[in-house]
C-alpha cells in the first residue's frame, strides 16, 4: 500500500500534460484526486477517464492566481472530501517574449502570478491542516530553468521557477520537523502542449528525445508513495540526450523586438 492510498490529492494544471498524468497515477494508487485548471470541459474529460478506471475525481475550474478562487476551491474540497493530504503545484505559464529587453511588464507579472504567487497562495491554504495533522506533502513542479536560465524558457519563467524552488526549500527547512514533506521537481525540456507556443515549435523528431509528461508524473508518484518518514527533497528529470538548441535561442533572442531594433548579442 502506498501513502497516497485513501489520501486527498489536489493537482493544479490537471487538464493536460504532467498534471493529467499525475492525477491518473495517484488515482490508480487510491487517492481521491481534485483536478484544478482553467477549463472545466478539459477537467471533466480527465475526471471521466479517472472514474472509468475506478478512481475518484472532483473537477473544479478555478483561477489559482486569485486568492478568492483558492479559498472557494479549498472550502469545496473540505466539505465534500476533507482536508488536502497532497498538494501538487503543477500549473505553469511562460511569456511569449523571452528576451528581457522586450518583455512586456504585464507578461512578467502574469508568469510570476501563475508559477510563484499561486503556489504560495495554495500552500498557505493547505498548510494549517497539514501542520495540525503532523503530516502532509507538497510537490511543486519547477524547472531546470531555475538552475540554468536562458532564452529557451525566458527571463520571467526562469525567475519564477527559481523563486518557487527557493520557496519549497524554505518550506522544507521550516516545517520538516512538523511532518511536512516539501518536494521540488525540476524537469528538463518536456514534450508538452506549451511547446506549440514557441517561436519555433520543435519538430516531432526533436520531441521524441524529450522528457514526456508521464515521466515527470512517475517521479511525483514515487516521491508521494514513499513512507512519510522519507522526503525526496529535489528531483531532476532530464532528457538523457541533450539536443542542440542554438537555433531556438537565437530566434528567442529576437522575438518581440521592435521592427527597427536589433537586440544586443
Amino acid at each position: 500500500m502506498t501513502t497516497s492510498s485513501g489520501a486527498i490529492a489536489l493537482i493544479t494544471g490537471a487538464g493536460s500534460g504532467m498534471g493529467l498524468e499525475t492525477a491518473r497515477l495517484l488515482a490508480r494508487d487510491g487517492a481521491a484526486v481534485v483536478l484544478i485548471g482553467r477549463r472545466q470541459e478539459a477537467l471533466d474529460a480527465v475526471a471521466a477517464t479517472i472514474r472509468a478506471e475506478g478512481g475518484t475525481a472532483l473537477a473544479l475550474a478555478a483561477d489559482i492566481t486569485r486568492a478568492d478562487d483558492v479559498t472557494r476551491v479549498l472550502d469545496r474540497v473540505r466539505s465534500e472530501l476533507g482536508p488536502v493530504d497532497i498538494l501538487v503545484n503543477n500549473a505553469g505559464s511562460s511569456s511569449s517574449v523571452l528576451n528581457p529587453q522586450w518583455l512586456p511588464h504585464d507578461e512578467w507579472r502574469q508568469v510570476l502570478d501563475v508559477n510563484l504567487t499561486a503556489v504560495f497562495q495554495l500552500t498557505q491554504a493547505v498548510l494549517p491542516d497539514m501542520l495540525d495533522r503532523g503530516a502532509g506533502t507538497i510537490v511543486t513542479v519547477s524547472s531546470l530553468a531555475a538552475v540554468n536560465p536562458n532564452l529557451l524558457g525566458g527571463a520571467a519563467y526562469g525567475a519564477a521557477k527559481a523563486g518557487v524552488r527557493n520557496f519549497m526549500t524554505f518550506l522544507h527547512n521550516t516545517f520538516r520537523n512538523q511532518g511536512l514533506r516539501a518536494i521540488t521537481v525540476l524537469p528538463g525540456e518536456a514534450d508538452t502542449p506549451i511547446l506549440d507556443n514557441r517561436a519555433r515549435p520543435p519538430a516531432p523528431e526533436e520531441r521524441a528525445g524529450m522528457v514526456r509528461p508521464e515521466d515527470v508524473a512517475e517521479a511525483i508518484r514515487l516521491a508521494v508513495a514513499l513512507p512519510q518518514r522519507v522526503v525526496l527533497q529535489e528531483i531532476v528529470v532530464a532528457p538523457t540526450r541533450q539536443r542542440d538548441v542554438s537555433a531556438d535561442l537565437e530566434i528567442s533572442r529576437r522575438t518581440g523586438a521592435p521592427a527597427d531594433t536589433a537586440p544586443h548579442a
